[in-house]
Formats: structure tokens, C-alpha cells, sequence
């Protein structure tokens, strides 16, 4: 394998779907509310991409240097594998830093300009940078000790969504909550598949997510409720706004995300990864086919 496939298989570019739903949710629904700017949409889709990037780089260097990946269940991490080194890694995510700063203060001075909400983004922005680094790096990294399903709401779905929105129509609207907790909650869903998967390799390496401490039984039903209280925020935020029938088209693609979560999920490392995949595009599909739908 060329060095060049090894950074791109680090790069995890499957994860970048889930990462821009948010983006496409906030933005589509700025567009409902007629604020909608191509310029503003560019560079937040691109800093959300800087931030996955620099997410899964930081994950693939913080699991490896702890041994955390020695018997893990989904696709292999670089780093652990010995494709590419500690050092290697620790360059990219400081080169990745740099780029994710250089966006978001492009994205934010063209949005934004200089007003005092400038900064409060400024700030959100330095945090998610901070969020997507700390997950597994450092002694006292968030994503061992069960916050990694809190931090991927706040950032995959209240930032993403409402902080998007915002970008674009200079308001606040105390609705938007709605669809950005449900982005968020399906972004959990992606990662607490994630977690089943990886239970048994958590559980010996002391990596306490969610699943580790309730146990899978628990988790699972977990998964079921994230996934009905996403149907039901958004079924009632498409009441409230909308009277055409055209956005409850896209409610069509929950028939297969229940379908799956209310049967049974086989302990089988293959079957996650095919959840996981599914849970993840199916998000990405329904923010882009809701927001279309909407503004018809």
C-alpha cells in the first residue's frame, strides 16, 4: 500500500457524510427562512470536513499510543498497525490545527464580520478543535470515561445545526433546537454502534463508553430510544413550520433505521460495521433530502 492510500485510509473519509448533515440540516432550513449564502455554506462544509479529518487523526494517534486498537473490531487504525508512526501522526494533527484555525476564521469573518457574536463562535470553534483532539488523546481523554455521546450532540448537532443556521440569518430561532437534537441524536447512534462493536476490546482496555457501563442489552435499548426521540422532534418541528407534504417525504428513510433498530442486532463485529455505515448515510440522505423537500 503507497504511503499516500495509508494517509487517506487515517483520514477515515467514510465518517465525512455524518460530519456535514448538520451543516446541510442548518443551512437548508436557513435557506426555508430565505438567508441562504453559497459563500458561507462553502466554508462550513469545509471546516466541518477540517475538524472530522483532525478528529480521526487525533483518534487513530491517541487509541494507537495507548494500546487501546491491539484487538479492535472495525477497520484498522494506522497507527496501531505500524503504517505510520507516532511522530508522523503528531505532525498531521498539528498541521490539521492549523487549518482548522485558518477556516474557521475565514468562515467567521465573512459570516460574521467583527460583530461580538464573532467571538463567541471564535470561542465554539477553538473548542471543537480542543473536543475533537481530547477524545482519546491525554491522560484524561473524555471519550474513556463515557462523554464521547455528549460531546458528539453538542457539536454534530447543536453546533452543527443551529450554530450553521445562525451563520446565515443573524437570528435565533428556539425551534431549530428540534432538528439539532435530532442530528445530534443520530450522530450518537453512529458512535454507540461504534462502541457495541468495540465492547469486549473497551471493556479490557479500560475505555469506559456508554455500552461499557450499561452493558449491551442496555445499549441497545439506548439506540432504540435516541432513534424515537429523533422521529418525534423532527415530526413535531415539521408540524410547526410547514404545512405541504412534500418534507414528510423524507420520513420515508425511517422506516429502515426502525426496521433495524427494533430487531434484533447480532454480536457480530461485520454486522455492526454494516450498521454503522447505514445509520451514517442514512443521515447524511435525510438532512439532504428534508432541506430539499422543505424548500420546494
Amino acid at each position: 500500500m503507497t504511503k499516500t492510500k495509508v494517509w487517506i485510509e487515517a483520514m477515515r473519509l467514510r465518517t465525512l457524510p455524518l460530519s456535514l448533515a448538520g451543516i446541510i440540516m442548518g443551512s437548508g432550513l436557513a435557506a426555508y427562512d430565505k438567508a441562504f449564502r453559497l459563500d458561507i455554506f462553502i466554508l462550513a462544509l469545509l471546516t466541518a470536513v477540517s475538524y472530522q479529518i483532525l478528529s480521526n487523526l487525533a483518534n487513530d494517534y491517541g487509541d494507537g499510543v495507548k494500546g487501546t486498537d491491539r484487538q479492535r473490531q472495525g477497520p484498522r487504525r494506522t497507527v496501531a498497525s505500524g503504517l505510520i508512526s507516532a511522530r508522523q501522526m503528531k505532525k498531521a494533527i498539528l498541521i490539521n490545527i492549523l487549518l482548522s484555525i485558518f477556516l474557521t476564521l475565514v468562515l467567521l469573518r465573512i459570516a460574521l464580520h467583527r460583530s461580538a457574536v464573532f467571538y463567541l463562535y471564535l470561542f465554539l470553534g477553538i473548542t471543537a478543535i480542543l473536543a475533537a483532539i481530547k477524545y482519546t488523546v491525554g491522560n484524561r481523554a473524555y471519550g474513556y470515561r463515557g462523554l464521547g455521546d455528549l460531546f458528539v450532540l453538542i457539536f454534530f448537532g447543536w453546533v452543527a445545526v443551529a450554530g450553521s443556521y445562525y451563520l446565515f440569518t443573524r437570528h435565533w430561532n428556539t425551534l431549530i433546537l428540534l432538528p439539532a437534537f435530532s442530528i445530534g441524536f443520530l450522530s450518537v447512534m453512529v458512535l454507540n454502534i461504534n462502541n457495541m462493536r468495540d465492547y469486549e476490546n473497551d471493556r479490557f482496555a479500560g475505555k469506559k463508553t456508554i455500552p461499557v457501563q450499561i452493558g449491551l442489552d442496555n445499549a441497545v435499548k439506548y439506540h432504540r430510544a435516541l432513534l424515537t426521540l429523533t422521529f418525534l422532534f423532527m415530526a413535531y418541528f415539521t408540524a410547526k413550520i410547514s404545512r405541504s407534504f412534500w418534507p414528510w417525504v423524507a420520513f420515508l428513510l425511517f422506516i429502515p433505521l426502525f426496521k433495524h433498530a427494533f430487531r434484533r442486532i447480532e454480536n457480530n463485529p461485520e454486522k455492526y460495521n454494516q450498521a454503522l455505515k447505514h445509520v451514517s448515510l442514512t443521515t447524511f440522505l435525510f438532512a439532504i433530502v428534508y432541506v430539499l423537500f422543505l424548500n420546494l
